[in-house]
């Protein structure tokens, strides 16, 4: 980062208004459940729609979901700005603090000290808990501890390490023995099952989250997961599913959760650009573009051409009956 860049880095991180800490007391959320990721919404000028974020915020809370989180990789944060990640962290906190899911805020940044700042920025901010995705091209376990001990040594909030890669579950065991706040995972680092099993059985004291939009859901609970974080395009099928199974609907559970696997091969085949548009469909985004002004697709995917717009419309339609926001 150079010098002209790093001062304006500072000085942005520098601006967010401290919350008091009686009220961050009074303002704690249960960390459990379905805490779906956000979404960046952008205009068709290649600008953060910071409206739609907020408004995505409210759509989380009208579907009942647990928590929500914010920039991650479904959030697409690497295209994200400093100004832009610093802002719309603002403005979510601002939100949350009057709706009912659990705000967690993303700290990952290329380098130690960008996200040693964005940390700080939380640390005033007070969001419900922080989550980091591992530093970018890391994968050494000792520049990995330093990074996230740095993260945790700069914002003493709930702390969620979202395990990629070769991350094992028990070099993060060990690195929580030097961060006290960490204490949270959203293990993604292979299958997420036997980790689930090795937390229960062995480390009662951590709470693991799954990824993976929630593939094997049923499982998942049945193993003793803290949550889930899926897409938010249809947050109310996880939410369903998770209520059900806690509240010892079995079957009702079971049903939920393959309502959740309805639209797992459209992601896979047009990627963001598909999770984008059924936004638009709910009447949350006002495009289903992404940075640089055109639709997200994975390599080799499909593109998203008017007839596949009608037939996810067709498909979202099967599912109106369990939605409702």
């Amino acid at each position: 980062m150079n010098l002209l860049h790093r001062r304006s880095f500072l000085a942005l991180a520098a601006t967010a208004p401290a919350l008091h800490p009686a009220l961050r007391a009074q303002t704690a959320k249960p960390l459990r459940g379905i805490f779906p990721i956000i979404h960046t919404p952008f205009t068709a000028d290649d600008k953060v729609d910071y409206d739609d974020l907020v408004k995505h915020a409210h759509f989380l809370h009208r579907t009942g979901v647990h928590g929500m989180v914010w920039p991650q990789l479904a959030s697409e944060w690497a295209s994200l700005r400093p100004e832009e990640r610093f802002r719309g962290a603002e403005l979510l906190t601002k939100a949350a603090n009057g709706l009912s899911p659990a705000l967690v805020l993303g700290m990952q940044a290329p380098t130690i000290d960008e996200a040693v700042e964005y940390a700080r920025h939380a640390e005033r901010l007070a969001p419900d808990a922080i989550i980091a995705i591992p530093q970018t091209g890391v994968t050494d376990n000792n520049k990995l501890f330093d990074y996230y001990k740095a993260i945790g040594n700069a914002c003493k909030r709930p702390f969620f390490v979202q395990a990629l890669g070769n991350m094992t579950a028990e070099f993060i065991v060990e690195m929580s023995k030097a961060i006290p706040t960490l204490r949270y995972v959203k293990d993604e680092a292979g299958p997420p099952l036997p980790k689930l099993t090795f937390y229960r059985e062995k480390h009662p004291e951590f709470h693991p989250f799954t990824g993976n939009n929630g593939k094997t859901l049923y499982e998942e609970m049945l193993r003793g997961s803290a949550g889930t974080m899926p897409g938010s395009q249809m947050p109310e099928l996880y939410v369903d599913a998770w209520n059900h199974f806690h509240a010892g609907r079995r079957r009702q559970a079971a049903e939920a959760c393959m309502r959740t696997t309805w639209f797992l091969p459209v992601y896979e085949t047009y990627g963001m650009a598909a999770t984008k548009y059924i936004m638009t469909l709910r009447g949350v985004f006002k495009t289903y573009l992404s940075r640089g002004g055109k639709p997200n697709l994975p390599k080799g995917g499909t593109p998203l051409d008017d007839e596949a717009k009608r037939n996810i419309k067709e498909m979202l339609d099967q599912l109106k009956p369990w939605l409702r926001a």
